[in-house]
C-alpha cells in the first residue's frame, strides 16, 4: 500500500479535515495487504486514524481510513441517526455501523448511498441524494449538494488546497505520520 495512495486519495482526512475516506487499493498477495494494513494502524494510531479494508476482491481492495472518534460524533447526529436507522443500522454503535456497511458493500458491486455518512459529507445532502436518487442537486464536487452549496464550495477549496499541499510534501519525502495531524 503506497504512501503516495494514500496520501494523494485521503489528505483531507489525515489533515484531520473530514472524517473519513475510501480509496481502490491494488493488491497482489492479500496476506501483504493485511499486513500493510495492520502496519498503518500501527504507524497512524496515535494520530487517532483507524484502517478497515471495507471490501477485498481478487486484485484490489476498498479501503476505509477513518477517525473514529469523529465517527462517532457524525452518527450520533440526529438527521444521521435516522438516515442509518431507516436503512436497518443499529445507531449509535459505530462497530456494528461499520460492520453493517461492510456487509452491503459485499452484496453489491455499487456503493449504498449512506456511505456518504461515513466520509463526513453533511447528512442533510446524504438524504437529499438518496431521496432525489442522485439528481436535481445543486452543486457537484466531492459529493453532490442538496444543502448549503456556499459551504460546500468553501469545503471542496479546502479539500483540493489540503490535498495539492500534502501531495507535493509527499513527493518531497514527507512521511505519513508526519502529514497526518492528531485530533
Amino acid at each position: 500500500m503506497s504512501e503516495e495512495l494514500i496520501v494523494r486519495q485521503c489528505a483531507p482526512t489525515l489533515a484531520g479535515l473530514k472524517t473519513g475516506s475510501i480509496f481502490n487499493c491494488p493488491y497482489r498477495c492479500r496476506k501483504s495487504l493485511l499486513e500493510g494494513i495492520s502496519k498503518m494502524n500501527t504507524r497512524l494510531s496515535e494520530k487517532g486514524l483507524r484502517f478497515i479494508p471495507l471490501r477485498i476482491s481478487e486484485s484490489q481492495a476498498l479501503i476505509y481510513i477513518y477517525r473514529p472518534e469523529q465517527l462517532k460524533k457524525d452518527l450520533c447526529c440526529e438527521e444521521a441517526a435516522d438516515i442509518l436507522n431507516s436503512l436497518g443500522y443499529t445507531c449509535p454503535d459505530m462497530h456494528k455501523c461499520l460492520s453493517r456497511l461492510r456487509k452491503r458493500l459485499k452484496g453489491s458491486s455499487d456503493f449504498p448511498h449512506e456511505i456518504g455518512l461515513f466520509l463526513g459529507y453533511p447528512p442533510e445532502d446524504v438524504k437529499g441524494f438518496i431521496e432525489n436518487r442522485a439528481s436535481g442537486h445543486k452543486l457537484s464536487g466531492y459529493w453532490k449538494v442538496y444543502g448549503d452549496a456556499k459551504r460546500a464550495l468553501k469545503t471542496f477549496a479546502l479539500y483540493k488546497k489540503c490535498t495539492r499541499v500534502y501531495v507535493d510534501r509527499c513527493a518531497c519525502g514527507t512521511s505519513v505520520e508526519r502529514l497526518a495531524v492528531a485530533c
